[in-house]
């Protein structure tokens, strides 16, 4: 218990004395980062015996940056290799130091980060806030300062930072002590908060200070009932935290399935293009050996990649729900006076369903009228007035996604 005083103490000085470092004055994250992470499609796998090719190690993290790079996924912006829970032993070193699974990291992690950086990638790690992770491993509560050191020591470009086994009340200390322990090393680490996750409410601006990348909810899963439930948590937007996203520190709806297993190709489809909307970040988590071709292609759409890149950094929000609150429309302001708009069908039934709206309900409002695009093809979809009606055919579960320029 005493320990536990001295900890929070400890924390307490440093809120005080340096309130927030603050994350948009890192310099990262000025756009949504973009890469891939193991957890989603890899989980905790640590038998390595058994499944070598699917186990969490440096042969697996190797094996998707050589993919990230040989298949295009770098050149359109991917650049984050991330590894989840469960890549440490059991125990800490006899320093007090974390200590990567040999048998499964036999190289150790510099010499991984070195593989990942002589990609021209950059490599994430995971830990947690609380004494241990989510998986049972050693966790950072105590070793905040200790941990900071050692990944800036190793060549560390991203810290996903975990909640479990943790007091709640803690993160508004814990987070901002770690973001400034992560700042003091001067390597520069984008840090991915699981903060708010697990609060009632929550302080969106205080988090906002302290992290380049915050979750919004519970982990996604690989189906499109979860899918669709983080999309019905941002159109409901508790608390507008929308309005806390934004260059330097992003809203986080969790990882891309698109190419795993749960998801349609039409599902796959919405997933993306909201989190493109969302201006969210994008780290896929699949198989990139052997990822289907169509869901490839989405991944490196380069029209909805350009969206979820505007600079502007807006946020889609919820304009309106259509056919008996089935139909969801979301709109978001981009550079140059554009808008993008996105119709997604909450319904899985058998047919389209058709759409007639008028340019002004979307937000449509130069009298000079606007050419509009389908966001995933750019092929044009004809001149509209803010009086003119746009008609629109949305597949079931499915999106339809269009930029609006001004003329």
């Amino acid at each position: 218990m005493a320990y536990k005083k001295e900890f929070l103490a400890v924390i307490t000085f440093f809120v005080i004395a340096f309130v927030y470092v603050d994350a948009v004055n890192n310099g990262l994250a000025l756009t949504p980062p973009m890469g891939w992470l193991t957890w989603e499609r890899f989980r905790c796998n640590t038998d390595c015996t058994n499944d070598p090719d699917n186990c969490i190690s440096e042969n697996l993290i190797k094996a998707m940056a050589d993919h990230i790079v040989a298949d295009g996924y770098k050149d359109v912006g991917y650049e984050y290799v991330c590894i989840d829970d469960c890549w440490p032993t059991k125990e800490r070193g006899p320093d007090g130091r974390l200590v990567p699974d040999p048998d499964r990291f036999p190289s150790g992690m510099k010499a991984l980060a070195d593989y990942v950086h002589g990609k021209g990638l950059k490599l994430g790690i995971y830990e947690d806030f609380g004494h241990y992770t989510c998986g049972g491993y050693p966790g950072s509560e105590f070793y905040l300062k200790t941990d900071a050191q050692t990944f800036a020591d190793w060549g560390i470009d991203l810290l996903k930072f975990d909640t479990c086994n943790s007091n709640h009340e803690d993160f508004t200390y814990g987070f901002p002590a770690m973001e400034f322990f992560l700042n003091q090393t001067g390597r520069p680490i984008l840090f991915s908060c699981e903060w708010p996750h697990g609060e009632s409410s929550s302080n969106f601006s205080a988090i906002r200070d302290t992290c380049n990348i915050w979750r919004t909810g519970a982990d996604v899963q690989d189906s499109w009932d979860s899918v669709f439930g983080i999309i019905d948590f941002y159109a409901n937007n508790k608390d507008n935290f929308s309005y806390y996203s934004g260059p330097g520190g992003w809203a986080d709806p969790d990882m891309l399935v698109v190419g795993d297993f749960g998801l349609s190709y039409e599902q796959e489809r919405t997933q993306f293009g909201m989190w493109a909307m969302f201006a969210s970040p994008l780290l896929m988590s699949v198989d990139l050996r052997n990822i289907r071709n169509e869901s490839k292609a989405l991944l490196q759409n380069k029209n909805i990649l350009a969206i979820n890149q505007d600079p502007m950094g807006k946020q889609a929000t919820l304009k309106m729900k259509m056919e008996d609150d089935n139909i969801y429309v979301f709109t978001r302001p981009l550079t140059n006076n554009r808008i993008a708009a996105a119709f997604v069908n909450k319904n899985n039934n058998g047919m389209p369903t058709r759409l007639t709206i008028k340019g002004s309900d979307v937000g449509l409002s130069n009298q000079n009228g606007y050419n509009v695009v389908d966001g995933f093809t750019a092929q044009s979809m004809g001149s509209f007035l803010p009086t003119s009606d746009i008609v629109v055919n949305v597949n079931p579960s499915g999106i339809v996604l269009f930029v609006a320029t001004p003329k």
